[in-house]
């Protein structure tokens, strides 16, 4: 049997580019199919959009070469404040605070610009001799045997590989061609993202603030800037989108307070409706799903791109060991190892974040009571604060080794 690939990868976003240079480093042929053009994100200016890292996934860039790209581009995360309150009222009483001298692994997280990001993995894709990345391309079908998987591009071209995983987000053609149907629900809430210029330095530090309609996070980029995160209601949410940047920052001032002084637009406004989606299966015949494709997941905490990365640590680590061993890297069994490992803790952690959000997100006086002395609580507990943040960081129980910053 003749093959073009070994690994088809469709989407080009964060999670297709680390786990193809994954597999090409541990000798895998492996085909990015990206339905962006190659430079369009890489050539950017800044817009606002960026990404909390965990220190898991700082050690998977580092293990496939793509940190040393973007480490001077990145925003060490050193302390996180959470709360809970009002718009204009300041926070409760009651409030959780995580230093990273707690858990000795150096800082809890890092900031970094998707513009930075995508142009770090567009130059390790073009160095990496295994890896063929076609911009500006589409699968229009997928057709699988029990000998591999062929996929029609775009192109009209045919190419014939032994597997695909699916990178290509909560609206996955992957998915749905495979016939994987979904399990999810709205939030009734609209994410409203953007960055912010201050007037006094953040200090590394990163606040999540909960508010009666959602969460709002504020999170430190390098120089005097911030990444906002709003989840605000959606009938309230469209009205402000509508605003001129006067009036949204008017709006904004009383949520954000005036502990970073005055502050101003930085780069661009977006919106995202909030809601769980989740694969009732990662696997099917040659296929897997990876990242939001498998578990869309509500921006609590920032964990959705550090999801993603630990999806693709896991799967790459049983196609590569599979592979060693001589066995068929899209048979049934194989896959199945991937699905084992990650479907459990990906759908804990997305309901466990789908229960915060609706806990925090109302002002039921009872629950806010409960919550803010369960805050409390936690926050005068050192050893149960410190497993907090080594869960949320990714350094908890036995992750893939990728995420432990060792080589395949």
């Amino acid at each position: 049997m003749t093959y073009d690939t070994d690994v088809f990868i469709t989407g080009g976003g964060l999670n297709g580019p680390a786990l193809g240079l994954a597999l090409a480093q541990a000798g895998l042929a492996v085909t990015v199919i990206d339905a962006q053009p190659a430079r369009a994100r890489a050539e950017a200016n800044f817009d606002g959009r960026a990404y909390a890292l965990a220190i898991a996934s700082k050690r998977l860039l580092t293990a496939i070469g793509v940190w040393d790209r973007v480490a001077g581009d990145a925003q060490p995360m050193l302390e996180i404040k959470t709360s809970d309150g009002r718009p204009g009222e300041g926070p409760a009483p009651f409030f959780l605070h995580f230093q990273a001298a707690e858990i000795e692994d150096g800082p809890m997280g890092f900031m970094v610009e998707d513009r930075h990001l995508y142009a770090a993995f567009l130059a390790a894709m073009e160095e990496e001799a295994g890896l063929t990345h076609l911009p500006a391309t589409t699968v229009t079908a997928q057709e699988t045997d029990p000998a591999g998987i062929t996929v029609t591009l775009s192109d009209g071209r045919q190419l014939r590989g032994r597997m695909l995983a699916g990178c290509d987000g909560r609206a996955s053609g992957t998915a749905e061609r495979a016939g994987i149907t979904r399990t999810g629900w709205g939030y009734g809430q609209t994410a409203l993202v953007c960055a912010v210029s201050h007037e006094h330095p953040h200090n590394g530090i990163a606040h999540q603030f909960f508010m009666p309609a959602g969460p709002l996070a504020i999170l430190p980029l390098k120089g005097n800037r911030s990444s906002i995160v709003w989840s605000e209601a959606e009938e309230t949410a469209r009205p402000i989108a509508a605003l001129d940047d006067a009036d949204f920052l008017e709006i904004l001032r009383p949520r954000f307070g005036d502990f970073l002084g005055r502050i101003e637009l930085a780069g661009g406004r977006f919106t995202y409706p909030l809601n769980l989606t989740l694969a009732n299966s990662y696997t099917a015949p040659r296929l897997a799903l990876v990242g939001d494709a498998a578990h869309g997941v509500h921006p609590i905490a920032g964990q959705g791109l550090n999801l993603g990365f630990r999806d693709v640590g896991a799967l790459a680590e049983v196609l590569v060991d599979a592979h060693r061993r001589g066995e068929d890297i899209g048979a049934g069994d194989v896959l199945e190892r991937y699905q084992a490992w990650r479907r459990f803790d990906s759908t804990a952690l997305a309901l466990g974040m789908d229960g915060v959000n609706r806990l925090f997100s109302n002002d039921n006086p009872a629950l806010r009571m409960a919550r803010d002395l369960g805050m409390g609580l936690v926050g005068a507990m050192p050893g149960l604060r410190r497993t907090f943040i080594r869960q949320a960081a990714g350094i908890g129980g036995k992750p893939a080794r990728l995420l432990r910053g060792k080589p395949l």
